[in-house]
């Protein structure tokens, strides 16, 4: 009998949250121990060194969005440090971009601390146990995975390539990067993730790990000090609650935007239910992502009061109309649900990297001071402590019938299209879980002078009122949905996106 079920953005990890499930641990403790492998196991797309939020439903109450992403460092330093140790890089992926690597790109990282608390409220296995399966395999070594892989070809030198230590983790002795299915071994991350087992995650901000940190960005013009470590604190906020035919989805509220963005597309769905993909469908889900995505750049990204804004931007979205109109690949998503009714699903992020690893650690950096698109405020986003913009949307869901739903997806801004698109294929158009993630996506980009879709072939786009690029079947451009859905009677469907071989696994 299926106790539960994990789905994540690699088999690796989905394997890790099954041998969780089989030893006794319930949806969390699943999730943790996937995402640890997860963000761990993927150099580029994700690391410990990152942010992110988990959206849990307990069995027995309310849902909640525990808040463990990256903020802005810098406390106790003088105005005229801020600012200072990083640099651009010009990075060809999807289709060009420019982000700011270097430890002066460091946000203070809140992953470690996020999956710890979650662990301490809801895991019912010891912290030791859920570290287990990413030390064994990091102790081993792991292969290159293709999403990691897809974005290293192009950033391998000029975001990692650029400090001796990041360099020699993802190349050989002739200076090549590694290729798919190569087995990477990172110095000193199994040793790390020992001690983090031993000690808890609190010594990456305050014990041993957390020293070694500091002592690096202190003599490396970073902004990151022993100070901000110490002082993370993991917020515990109350989820956006949106009605989406029979499911109430539960998602990450304000200051983030992803969840907000989500849900008022989802909300706007909901005055006129999508029954099938037709040319004229698709094109009001372009218009309705056109209307958001750029409601969000005019009037969330720079607001100084985002709680505010989102408010505004769902009022808009509640009456029916969007007035005014408005990418990293650096995240991985987890989603777990066991018979219990328990669902957890965590996204983390640690932007495009900064290629910083602080000797004797193996731990990389994230960028999220640097990622220029998303943190329009520049490498100095407020005071010490504001928490960063973020796209990330993990999401769970209920019905009065007792049907359970964790889903969730990496992909920068594309994150909530992929994930409304699923949503409706599975809520309006009845699909299972597999099937409505793997059809054809479309997203709306932003560009300077307008918007244009993005598609992949299959999407009917005759109707199109927007100009329009064709992508690759099942491109990795457009996210990585893993969803998990578990019914009254313990039955489970589980899907996971094979844009980027993402993986699956019950117990």
């Amino acid at each position: 009998m299926t106790r539960g079920a994990v789905a994540s953005s690699t088999q690796l990890s989905a394997d890790a949250g099954a041998e969780i499930i089989a030893a006794g641990g319930n949806a969390v403790d699943a999730a943790i121990a996937a995402s640890l492998v997860a963000i761990t196991t993927e150099p580029g797309v994700c690391s410990i060194g990152g942010g992110g939020y988990l959206t849990i439903w307990p069995v027995d109450g309310p849902p909640v969005t525990i808040d463990g992403n990256v903020e802005m460092p810098g406390r106790g330093l003088p105005a005229e440090r801020l600012g200072k140790g990083a640099w651009d890089a010009v990075i060809a992926y999807g289709g060009g971009l420019v982000t700011q690597v270097g430890h002066g790109s460091v946000g203070t990282p809140g992953a470690l601390a996020a999956l710890e608390v979650a662990w301490s409220r809801y895991g019912s296995l010891p912290w030791a146990v859920l570290m287990e399966p990413v030390i064994d395999i990091c102790r081993r070594g792991f292969p290159m995975s293709q999403a990691a892989y897809t974005y290293l070809q192009y950033a391998h030198e000029c975001v990692y390539g650029w400090q001796p230590q990041s360099r020699a983790a993802l190349h050989d002795d002739d200076g090549k990067l590694y290729q798919i299915g190569d087995m990477l071994h990172v110095e000193g991350l199994s040793d790390s993730l020992e001690h983090l087992s031993r000690e808890g995650a609190g010594d990456f901000y305050h014990g041993d790990i957390g020293h070694l940190i500091a002592k690096d960005f202190a003599a490396n013009d970073g902004v990151m000090t022993a100070r901000d470590l110490a002082e993370y604190e993991v917020v515990m906020r109350t989820p956006l609650l949106t009605d989406f035919g029979p499911w109430r989805l539960a998602t990450n509220p304000a200051p983030a935007v992803g969840g907000a963005t989500l849900s008022a597309m989802l909300t706007l769905l909901m005055h006129k239910p999508i029954t099938g993909w037709t040319a004229r469908e698709a094109a009001r889900l372009a218009q309705i992502q056109a209307d958001v995505l750029r409601y969000r750049f005019d009037n969330l990204d720079l607001a100084q009061d985002r709680i505010a804004a989102v408010a505004g931007l769902m009022a808009q979205a509640g009456r029916g109309a969007i007035r005014t109109r408005a990418a990293s690949a650096s995240t991985v998503n987890t989603s777990a649900a066991d018979r219990a009714g328990l669902a957890c699903t965590i996204t983390m992020s640690s932007g495009y990297g900064s290629g910083a690893m602080p000797p004797g650690t193996g731990i990389w950096m994230n960028n999220c001071l640097g990622e220029i698109e998303l943190n329009r405020h520049g490498l100095i986003a407020g005071p010490a402590g504001t928490r960063l913009s973020s796209n990330m949307a993990p999401t769970v869901g209920r019905t009065h019938a007792g049907h359970t739903l964790s889903i969730g997806s990496p992909g920068a801004d594309r994150i909530t299209s992929a994930l409304v698109q699923t949503l409706v294929n599975h809520v309006q158009l009845g699909m299972r879980l597999t099937d409505a993630i793997d059809q054809p996506r479309l997203h709306v980009e932003l560009l300077e002078h307008g918007e244009r879709v993005a598609f992949e072939r299959g999407v009917p786009i005759q109707e199109m009122a927007m100009p329009t690029r064709e992508c690759e079947p099942m491109s990795m451009y457009f996210g990585g949905v893993c969803a998990v859905r578990v019914d009254p009677k313990g039955r489970f469907q589980v899907g996971a996106d094979a844009r980027r071989l993402g993986g699956m696994a019950s117990a």
